[in-house]
């Protein structure tokens, strides 16, 4: 969440449908998987390129939350994007740019928080969190004297009542015409 534009629910939503992150081998993976991968719509002389369609797009509307979000505020996102603009491209190209360099950047926080789990951050103790120790905290294990986890003595005695019998519908009656 320390990304401008990615909150508590736009975290929340990455970290669900990313899931293990190792699956993708790099950002360009993470960035198909996002729908923020450009594809190549060149003709003739014309080079250009249109966002995909492919990828979860639940992932893409939450990066586009984000980029809206950069642009409204004074952030590098809206620096970039006004680069973007000033190089050349239209507004929806610098929005397709803009949200590629999200999604990378979604990626780069995503390694930096599992090497930070992994232990291998600064200052992180066992399991990648900063004060932990091998050193347990509790004074004795819990007495199992009258667990209900324990076995009872022979069967259980029976608590559900037989089910009643069903009535008998007589079909041999006919129905008379209402009169």
């Amino acid at each position: 969440m320390h990304i401008h534009g990615v909150g508590p629910v736009v975290a929340a939503r990455v970290l669900a449908d990313v899931g293990d992150f190792a699956r993708f081998a790099n950002r360009n993976g993470f960035a198909s998987l996002t729908g923020t991968a450009p594809l190549d719509a060149s003709s003739g002389e014309q080079n250009r390129h249109r966002l995909s369609r492919a990828g979860n797009r639940r992932m893409n509307h939450m990066i586009h939350i984000a980029a809206v979000t950069q642009l409204r505020l004074d952030t590098d996102g809206r620096a970039y994007y006004r680069r973007k603009r000033a190089d050349g491209k239209k507004p929806m190209e610098a929005m397709r740019c803009l949200k590629r360099r999200i999604s990378d950047v979604i990626y780069r926080q995503l390694i930096a928080d599992a090497q930070l789990a992994a232990g291998r951050g600064p200052g992180t103790g066992p399991g990648g969190h900063c004060g932990a120790s091998h050193q347990s905290s509790a004074v004795d294990l819990p007495p199992h004297i009258n667990t209900p986890d324990q076995p009872l003595p022979g069967p259980a005695n029976r608590t559900l009542r037989p089910t009643p019998a069903t009535r008998k519908i007589n079909r041999d009656r006919t129905l008379e015409p209402a009169g």
